[in-house]
């Protein structure tokens, strides 16, 4: 009885729940904004966004620019609030809960910004910095160029401002760090030049690495990207770089299996309800996607649309699968029951799609 009221409770909020749908459009300087399955706006005027990255915090939008600047924005009334420039090139940033830590390319420092954008740190680090990350009061990011990863540690986490010091460098992590994810204490590394990753234990403090068999590597043309989006309650999913392969592995990192894919993947993206793990890809397979059924972790869907895929995002209700095809100038979303294509938006040049949860309920 207790989980038929739980299904019929979750099934009444979702009826006032909804998706609105944030896409970088990558030559426009613009944010299209799709609501009720309607393209319905442009926030424009937002810079280089060529490797744009929108993130939400509670009512705040947030976006990085490839040129430096960190924009805010009202993801409700679709309007731009602030900006204020990091740098010369931005590539990441998190959120904290009274800070944005922001990881710079060019002028090699991680900026510490209050929620309104406006200085508080700044944290010399004498290379391209990646993989930024949070987990209780540490602040953890790679730096490209020098392989290591730092940890930093705020010293005031019940104050207004953040200030972090250096609690701890790991050095020679392995060649070229290029992103990283994060579960619970667990913070996990992937190498340009490494056949291994990067394993840093939170808690302990501890490193180690795990072999991954590449076998004979292709050119990379765009390195993978890592995230909690390929973490599922069993496995961590991990695409490998310059190899036609997608590495399963429990969470104490067992492999589980390697999974031959199309192409060199580059990202993979759990579904809601962990069912499905969808496969983008570089060079001459970027319009491919692929679907993997996490159960038989097998490929069970191969697409090709056409033109290139520069991202794909799950519906928060796992419904639907929304696909950007930057070659096509559309955003599609396929009907996962049936993979059928259910909407096509004409937004050009698309990149990143994501996306807001909107609560009707008044």
């Amino acid at each position: 009885m207790r989980k038929i009221i739980l299904i019929l409770i979750v099934g009444f909020i979702s009826l006032f729940a909804r998706d609105k749908i944030f896409v970088v459009e990558r030559e426009n300087s613009a944010l299209a904004v799709i609501d009720h399955n309607l393209l319905t706006n442009e926030i424009k005027n937002m810079h280089n966004f060529n490797h744009a990255v929108v993130k939400f915090k509670g009512k705040d939008g947030y976006v990085i620019t490839r040129d430096g600047y960190v924009i805010k924005f009202d993801p409700i009334k679709e309007i731009k609030e602030q900006e204020y420039k990091t740098s010369k090139s931005a590539i990441g940033f998190i959120i904290g809960k009274n800070f944005l830590a922001v990881a710079n390319y060019d002028n090699k420092t991680v900026e510490i910004l209050s929620r309104d954008l406006k200085p508080i740190q700044s944290i010399k680090t004498g290379s391209r910095n990646v993989g930024i990350k949070l987990y209780k009061n540490y602040l953890i990011f790679e730096c490209m160029d020098s392989d290591e990863i730092w940890v930093m540690k705020n010293k005031t986490p019940k104050a207004k401002k953040p200030h972090f010091i250096l609690y701890k460098k790991f050095l020679d992590v392995g060649q070229v760090p290029f992103d990283a994810l994060i579960d619970k204490n667990l913070y996990v590394s992937g190498f340009f030049n490494s056949p291994f990753l990067g394993v840093l234990n939170l808690d302990t403090m501890k490193y180690r690495t795990i072999p991954l068999n590449l076998g004979k590597k292709d050119r990379v043309l765009k390195v993978p990207h890592f995230g909690f989006w390929s973490v599922s309650k069993g496995y961590f999913f991990i695409p490998a770089v310059g190899a036609k392969k997608v590495f399963v592995f429990t969470h104490d990192f067992k492999l589980v299996k390697s999974i031959n894919v199309i192409g060199n993947p580059v990202f993979t993206s759990l579904s809601p309800n962990k069912k499905y793990l969808a496969v983008t890809f570089s060079g001459k397979d970027f319009p491919k996607v692929q679907i993997i059924d996490t159960k038989t972790l097998k490929v069970i869907k191969n697409f090709n649309f056409g033109g290139m895929v520069l991202h794909v995002r799950w519906a928060s209700d796992g419904r639907h699968l929304y696909i950007s095809v930057n070659g096509k100038n559309q955003v599609l979303a396929y009907n996962v029951n049936g993979w059928w294509k259910h909407f096509m938006w004409p937004v050009p040049k698309p990149s990143g799609i994501f996306i807001y949860k909107i609560n009707d309920k008044k």
